[in-house]
């Protein structure tokens, strides 16, 4: 606790998930974290387990600082909205996390794209990706003050290897992608841009979908090789604290490796390897 003390960071789609657990890492570190996502007390989108005050709340248990703004990231006044109140209440922004992810409102289905619907488009591209690029858009001109900055991108990433689905594949690789040419744009700033990829994280939907829970997944087969969102969490833990993380600007780094390499492990000791297809 107390190496991020100061710092001001933004996760966005931070209700749940890798989002979620970035936040709480964050916070429990000493940054004061903005959590944005649509699902807020009483009215979580879809019915889901967690809201972004239900993020703030495990923060404060934490010890942290969290703040929580009510945003769908597809709406660019809305987006535009947050970074206008973090200058406000900051006056600056240290370390953006675009996590805003929108293709678990449509489930990704095994199938080739000729026989899959279109509005997977919408889901991954414009709830997706466009949206992290908008998060960028209105954030950049609040991180180009500082001395120094950084942005992170959420992703999967194997070598190159094909994910499988082809709009998700698409999608994916075309955060990769963002993150390296904004890095060649935002170095002349001493702005980092990295995308980082978690494994198969054991989420709140994941373990709905397996009617599971936190204190019970080590029961079933299929999720014994799963991490928990805290893993990722304590990676952009581990790359915002490096003193040196300019050395790594526009790669995509696994979180397993960065495990290994900042000697880290999940919330149950484990060290756990990277995600292989």
């Amino acid at each position: 606790m107390g190496s991020l003390k100061g710092k001001i960071a933004l996760v966005t789609g931070a209700s749940r998930g890798a989002g979620r657990g970035i936040a709480l890492e964050l916070g429990k570190a000493g940054a004061t974290v903005y959590v944005t996502g649509r699902s807020v007390k009483g009215k979580s989108t879809n019915d889901w387990p967690g809201t972004i005050d239900d993020t703030v709340g495990q923060i404060e248990a934490s010890g942290g600082k969290g703040i929580p703004i009510q945003c769908d990231h597809t709406k660019d006044k809305e987006t535009e909205s947050v970074v206008d109140q973090i200058h406000e209440e900051q006056g600056k922004l240290d370390i953006l996390v675009n996590n805003v992810w929108g293709a678990h409102d449509l489930s990704i289905e095994p199938a080739p794209f000729w026989d899959l619907p279109l509005q997977h488009w919408d889901t991954m591209f414009t709830a997706g990706v466009r949206a992290q690029l908008a998060t960028n858009h209105f954030a950049i001109p609040l991180l180009r003050k500082n001395e120094k900055a950084l942005i992170f991108h959420t992703t999967f990433w194997d070598d190159d290897k094909y994910t499988g689905h082809f709009y998700y594949d698409l999608a994916k690789n075309a955060l990769t992608r963002m993150a390296y040419g904004l890095s060649i744009e935002l170095k002349r700033d001493n702005i980092t841009v990295l995308a980082v990829s978690p494994g198969w994280m054991r989420t709140e939907l994941v373990l709905k979908h397996h009617d599971s829970d936190e204190e019970h997944w080590h029961e079933s087969d299929e999720l014994k090789k799963t991490e928990s969102p805290l893993y990722i969490g304590r990676g952009i833990v581990a790359l915002a604290s490096d003193p040196n993380i300019m050395e790594k600007n526009g790669q995509v780094l696994r979180v397993g490796e960065l495990a290994k390499e900042y000697r880290f492990t999940d919330i149950d000791g484990r060290w756990i390897p990277p995600f292989k297809i």
